[in-house]
């Protein structure tokens, strides 16, 4: 048996417009960041941070405090007592070694340690407000690009209705007459719960 030839398949012709398959006028690209909470964030840190970075940030919060210039003062003035023969001499060597030595070696690198941590979520809030900053400029881009592809677009519409017009024989100056021509006219009546004087 002879195969019968194939026949070559026949393709129908696209009858569509390709404005048809025009889903969208611009393509947005969005910015690829997220917007986080920082102080979501700081708490995630402080739980997952040691005993030592706690003890850290209470002393440079608890430093940072009146009660601590208090506290010194009050330091500073039994130093001065013990000098002018108050106390012993004993309680004046006490004092020097608390104020220069103690709190001097001790103190400063906790507090140290402690406006880093602290610094760690003003550092953290800057990047995330530079961050959001420049996403909203993408955003504002991408409307502003938005807004010119549909002015393009409005624009070419325009093009082609005053073509159709045209072919038509109707000018664009016509347009306003014809539109007052078709508009209704008022309506004598009053409306409703208005009444007329004979």
């Amino acid at each position: 048996m002879q195969e019968k030839a194939k026949q070559p398949e026949q393709v129908a012709p696209n009858t569509h417009h390709p404005t048809h398959a025009l889903t969208s006028l611009f393509q947005h690209n969005p910015y690829p960041y997220k917007p986080r909470n920082v102080n979501t964030l700081r708490k995630a840190e402080q739980a997952a941070s040691g005993t030592n970075t706690h003890i850290a940030v209470g002393l440079t919060k608890g430093v940072g405090t009146m009660w601590t210039a208090y506290a010194f003062a009050v330091l500073a003035i039994v130093g001065l007592l013990a000098i002018l023969g108050v106390f012993s001499p004993l309680v004046a060597l006490l004092v020097v070694w608390a104020s220069q030595t103690f709190i001097q070696l001790v103190m400063l690198p906790i507090l140290s340690v402690g406006q880093n941590v602290l610094g760690h979520h003003a550092e953290l809030q800057a990047d995330e407000q530079f961050n959001t900053t420049q996403k909203s400029y993408h955003d504002l881009e991408e409307i502003m690009q938005h807004l010119a592809a549909q002015d393009a677009e409005l624009l070419k519409h325009t093009k082609m209705l005053i073509h159709l017009l045209s072919a038509a024989g109707i000018t664009p100056e016509q347009i306003p007459d014809v539109a007052v021509s078709n508009s209704t006219p008022p309506l004598d009546t009053p409306p409703a719960g208005v009444q007329t004087h004979a």
